[in-house]
């Protein structure tokens, strides 16, 4: 950080300087409390929240494990762009054991496709967003978020569900700027530094759970996404020639240890991450439906997050009784619906929440993955908790099944239908069903005639 650049540098930086009034001063300009990444948009909002609505800025940063050049170097951008102040906040841990843990629990895949992303990070965020307006008097909180996506929504419901009182502004989806060209021409010919570029424009936003990269060619979905946009994993076809096996161990259904040894959750997301990304596992190419109406052509990279949630589908599979396990099912896709759209402190998540956590208290053991030229899969599984019974599920001399008992299940399982088909067959109202019964045994009725037929000419003519 260069002192030259700013005459309030000496007292910018939250950290640096707890001079900061806990509220503008009389005659100050009001305060307005933006989400900053350092990338294109956000880098232009502080000009644009200055020059447009005269605030003054500070800046938050949040460290969810994303990709950067020293957080530290972003904050120096952030208050040689104009910033007042800028709090950096390292939110992993809490990130992986408050967020993450309830995404396992979930096995949250959006669409039933790829594991949420950004929309985890985004109430994590907005919590530390509100708390920093509250502690430095700001009115106003401020995103860097577009008019067409889904971030608005999650950054903006979550701030209002955490204190209704605050007013938010959205710079980019009121200005302007037309397109992701214009916005860096403005941002050129204001000084500030960006990274995108025109022949390069993709939209990229990551944390140590995965990255969403989207725009420039990948707007096209017949267009097959360039080489140059994965950063977590190898191109399958030049992973290892020999497979990667990894025992995963569970406590209560979160990753405790890789491989017999004992490690936090953390820990395990990151080695994850390495293990998958380098045998090319953890590539998502999808049109997902965005929550304000929009196909939008997406590619993510997730790979320790894909193959943790499938050691985990793979143990509850063991673990949990028959009906929970499909009612389940449905409360995931409930609960991926509510987070991606913004709902992640709403009430009904908030139940969902409760189940799921009530499922998790036996989901305790270890799965074995095969890691392979971009395949992840489960190759074994044990629990002490374990609903499997050998004896119940074996076809060999051991089988303690009781056969027998089938024919009363059937008759009673099944009985509510028969009394009903009876009544209906009775009363000659036929549904659909019992038309195709009766068109199929009229049809073989007369195969069979036509067959009685040709045998009966047959023997006539051999007599």
């Amino acid at each position: 950080m260069n002192p030259s650049n700013s005459a309030n540098t000496p007292a910018s930086s939250l950290h640096d300087a707890p001079q900061l009034s806990a509220a503008p001063a009389p005659g100050e300009k009001e305060r307005v409390v933006l989400a900053y990444s350092g990338g294109l948009d956000t880098s232009v909002c502080i000009k644009w929240l200055q020059e447009e609505y005269n605030l003054d800025v500070i800046a938050v940063v949040g460290d969810l494990g994303q990709e950067h050049d020293g957080l530290e170097a972003v904050k120096a951008k952030a208050l040689a762009t104009g910033a007042i102040g800028c709090q950096v906040v390292d939110m992993r841990a809490t990130f992986a054991n408050e967020y993450l843990s309830c995404a396992m629990a979930a096995n949250a895949m959006y669409e039933n496709k790829y594991p949420l992303v950004s929309a985890l990070s985004r109430p994590l965020i907005a919590k530390h967003l509100v708390k920093v307006a509250h502690a430095y008097g700001a009115k106003f909180v401020a995103h860097g978020c577009t008019g067409k996506g889904n971030d608005q929504v999650r950054f903006e419901s979550s701030v209002l569900m955490l204190d209704p009182t605050l007013t938010i502004l959205s710079p980019v989806r009121d200005w302007d700027l037309g397109c992701r060209a214009d916005e860096i021409a403005w941002a050129a010919a204001h000084n500030v530094p960006v990274k995108a570029t025109a022949e390069a424009p993709y939209s990229i936003d990551d944390n140590l759970w995965g990255r969403a990269i989207e725009c420039g060619v990948l707007e096209d979905p017949w267009c097959e996404p360039p080489a140059d946009i994965w950063t977590m994993t190898v191109d399958p076809t030049e992973a290892p020639d020999a497979p990667t096996y990894v025992e995963i161990e569970f406590n209560q259904g979160i990753p405790c240890a890789l491989d017999g040894k004992p490690m936090d959750f953390l820990s395990i997301i990151y080695a994850m991450n390495e293990l998958s990304g380098a045998n090319g596992f953890g590539r998502i190419d999808m049109v997902e439906n965005r929550l304000v109406g929009v196909k939008s052509r997406e590619c993510y990279e997730v790979p320790g997050g894909l193959a943790l949630i499938q050691a985990h589908k793979a143990l509850e599979d063991l673990c949990l009784e028959r009906g929970v396990l499909h009612a389940k099912l449905a409360i995931e896709q409930a609960w991926a619906d509510q987070v991606y759209n913004g709902l992640w402190f709403s009430p009904l998540k908030e139940a969902y929440d409760a189940f799921l956590a009530n499922t998790q208290q036996c989901v305790t053991g270890t799965v074995k993955l095969k890691l392979y030229k971009g395949s992840c899969t489960v190759v074994g599984r044990k629990s002490a908790f374990s609903l499997y019974d050998f004896g119940l599920a074996t076809y060999d001399a051991d089988d303690a099944f009781d056969h027998q008992a089938a024919k009363g299940f059937i008759d009673i399982h099944s009985l509510s239908c028969k009394v009903w088909a009876e009544n209906r067959l009775a009363n000659d109202a036929r549904m659909p069903s019992f038309a195709d019964v009766d068109a199929t045994n009229a049809a073989c009725q007369e195969v069979v005639s036509e067959a009685e037929e040709i045998l009966e000419a047959t023997e006539k003519a051999t007599a």
